[in-house]
């Protein structure tokens, strides 16, 4: 917004006799009251951004490097695994329906065809089968949370 933009906005609310008008977008906060005793509005400008300070973190070196370590081995362990991955954007159900069971759990045993997941995209419900066989690891995602084209859903263990 340039300042013949607010000069014109100023005489709008002073001809209109509006009380308030407040404009906010990424840059900036404007703020015109009207009715005042004296002939001009109001102006208030702020920035957006509001100011915060950073807590310092006081940590061991030694904990920080031995977390780091420990979290490096699990997702290595990770990579024997098969990830299934969403073939499109949706909502991710794990049930058919709010009241039954899922259809796959950590620990089940699925074959080819077996039948995962639900994506709805659009209104449509689509049934997300498996292409390979294996025991579910891990879930990824949570029920009826929004899910990207080729975001992972689901570890499987082919052994």
């Amino acid at each position: 917004m340039n300042l013949e933009e607010i000069k014109e906005l100023i005489k709008l609310v002073s001809k209109t006799g509006i009380g308030k008008v407040r404009i906010e977008n990424e840059e900036f906060k404007l703020v015109i009251e009207g009715g005042s005793n004296n002939d001009e509005p109001l102006i208030v400008q702020a920035p957006t951004q509001p100011f915060v300070a950073a807590a310092p973190v006081i940590t061991p070196t030694t904990v920080v490097a031995d977390k780091i370590t420990k979290t490096e081995a699990v997702e290595n362990d990770n990579s024997k695994f098969v990830t299934i991955k969403s073939p499109m954007i949706g909502t991710f159900y794990r049930t058919p329906g709010p009241d039954k069971e899922s259809f796959v759990n950590v620990g089940s045993s699925i074959q080819v065809g077996s039948k995962l997941c639900i994506i709805e995209a659009m209104k449509t419900f689509n049934e997300i089968e498996a292409e390979i066989s294996g025991k579910i690891v891990k879930v990824l995602v949570d029920n009826a949370t929004p899910v990207d084209y080729d975001q992972p859903l689901f570890l499987v263990d082919p052994a």
